[in-house]
This record gives C-alpha cells, sequence and structure tokens, in this order.
C-alpha cells in the first residue's frame, strides 16, 4: 500500500517548523524510532531552509512545494523551489561551502542530508529552481497495510 501528500507554502522563515511538523506526521503511521524521525525532520529543515535562504533568497512571495509518498518502510520526499537554482551542485554539496557567509551559514545541509538518509538526489538549473529528493528506508515493524 502507498500513501502520499503535499504541501505548498510561502517562502518564509517560520514556515520550516511547519514543514518539519507536516511530514512527521504523515511519517508517524508506520511508527518510526525517535531516532528515524528526528533524522527526517533534520533533512527536511535543511532542505526547506535550503530553499527559502538560498532559492528564493527570502522572497517571502514565493511558494516552496514539499510531496511525501510512503509505502511501507520507505519514504521519498520532494522539496522543489523555482527560485535561482544551485551553479554547480558538485560544489554545494561540498561540506562547509556556503554561497551566504555572510549569514553565518554552516555549509553542512546537503552533508547531513547525504548522512541521515539512504539516498539524495538533486536536480537543479540556474534561473528555473532546485528539487532535492530524500529516500529513507525506515527499520520499523509496522507497515501501511496494518
Amino acid at each position: 500500500m502507498n500513501n502520499a501528500m503535499q504541501l505548498q507554502f510561502k517562502s518564509v522563515s517560520e514556515n520550516e517548523a511547519f514543514a518539519r511538523v507536516s511530514v512527521a506526521a504523515f511519517v508517524a503511521q508506520i511508527d518510526p524510532t525517535m531516532d528515524e524521525l528526528t533524522e527526517m525532520k533534520t533533512v527536511v529543515s535543511e532542505a526547506v531552509t535550503n530553499a527559502i535562504i538560498h532559492g528564493y533568497e527570502e522572497d517571502p512571495e514565493q511558494m516552496v512545494y514539499i510531496s511525501c509518498t510512503l509505502s511501507d518502510h520507505s519514504l521519498s520526499i520532494t522539496i522543489e523551489d523555482y527560485g535561482i537554482g544551485i551553479d554547480n551542485v558538485e560544489l554545494a554539496k561540498e561540506p562547509l561551502f556556503t554561497s551566504k557567509p555572510e549569514l553565518e551559514r554552516s555549509g553542512m545541509g546537503f552533508t547531513i542530508m547525504e548522512n541521515f538518509m539512504d539516498k539524495v538526489e538533486i536536480y537543479s538549473l540556474p534561473g528555473e529552481g532546485t528539487k532535492v529528493t530524500l529516500t529513507k528506508d525506515f527499520q520499523t515493524s509496522k507497515s501501511l497495510s496494518n
């Protein structure tokens, strides 16, 4: 059995917590461990923050889009913006790299995503936006069919 949900919200930093909690509530139906839930919430925070700060450069009139698909023990989360895009994805994935040093960003967002998720795919075109797809296999005994 599969289940899916979609969210869209304005590109304002206050909505980062909304995104994190909403995805966590969606995933709760398969009863993940606390560690799994914490890791998932962290990666959602990182990806949404990237969309707001880097993708839209904090333009509150833009929208961030999240879609989630849950199938038994696997979760796929896609966070997408139609902002400025990333010129060099490989460079952006480097630990400690940040395009906004004046904001005291740590440059660890993609590194954290790669450490906590089983698969991270980044598709970005300058001037068109960025799509980050995160996949996690949960070590839980409860499935969607229960």
